[in-house]
């Protein structure tokens, strides 16, 4: 099977435009309403409740992730969740407009906004796992450069989503995804595909191993052992660490009889020297 999947063109522009700086984004400005300032809270996703009117907060989902009313925006997005949560098959069949628009205020400028997408996507990925797999590219991207930059309340934020991605979506499926930005110019971006990576291995089976191919990542965890960040570094090493204990322990007994039986070591060295 192909190993990497090419990333789209928007992809592509949108990781030429990490900001090489700290603080890039603007400040926030409050909005009044009713004579006050607006808050927006963070909820955690077991302390959302339910809907008291389903239909009716389905029918102004989409208008209100598109809306340029940021305090309207979170609130939709919170929306977003508690489908996810309690009612994920009703937006099933608008899943990748949603998606889209989740991607669009990840862009946002504002912080309240973008953290809120950003928890708005780990329950979506806790909520439809391989489904999301092919609308995944454009929020990939953004989750990456998002627990790339510095503005900490954020990049922990885009932490959390990549590791509910890694836990809930199918490692054969996801590896494809995650392969080509372990070569990406940025070395924070590199770093944080690095760890999706890591953590994403151990979860294939014997036979997906086989599938993906024992020697290729073995070749990518060995690539990362140099690279510039220690993050990636350690990624690697906990890669290269998983693989020697499967290896071990299951794939050369999942190996034909007929097939040359080596050890850890000269298998690495067989496919390393070409």
């Amino acid at each position: 099977m192909l190993l990497c999947i090419m990333m789209s063109e928007n992809a592509i522009r949108d990781l030429n435009i990490l900001p090489k700086s700290k603080n890039l984004e603007p400040k926030e400005t409050p909005n009044m309403v009713n004579g006050g300032v607006a808050e927006v809270e963070y909820v955690e996703s077991e302390k959302l409740d339910d809907f008291e009117d389903v239909d009716k907060s389905l029918k102004m989902l989409l208008t209100g992730l598109d809306s340029k009313d940021w305090v309207l925006l979170c609130e939709t997005l919170n929306n977003v969740r508690r489908f996810s949560i309690y009612h994920k098959e009703a937006i099933k069949d608008i899943l990748e407009r949603v998606i889209t628009l989740i991607v669009k205020s990840l862009k946002n400028p504002r912080s309240a906004v973008c953290k809120t997408g950003i928890m708005t996507s780990a329950d979506i990925f806790k909520a439809f796992g391989n489904h999301i797999i092919e609308f995944l590219d454009p929020l990939l991207v953004q989750l990456l450069l998002k627990s790339s930059q510095d503005k900490r309340f954020v990049c922990e934020a885009a932490e959390k989503a990549l590791i509910a991605l890694t836990t809930f979506v199918s490692a054969f499926l996801l590896l494809p995804k995650l392969q080509p930005y372990l070569k990406n110019r940025n070395p924070r971006v590199r770093a944080k595909a690095s760890m999706c990576f890591s953590r994403s291995v151990p979860q294939l089976g014997v036979e997906e191993m086989k599938a993906y191919g024992m020697e290729k990542l073995i070749e990518i965890g060995v690539s990362q052992l140099s690279d510039q960040l220690p993050e990636s570094r350690e990624a690697a090493r906990a890669l290269i660490l998983e693989l020697q204990t499967a290896y071990e322990k299951y794939y050369v007994l999942a190996t034909c009889e007929e097939e040359p039986q080596y050890s850890w070591e000269q298998f690495c060295e067989l496919n390393l020297s070409n």
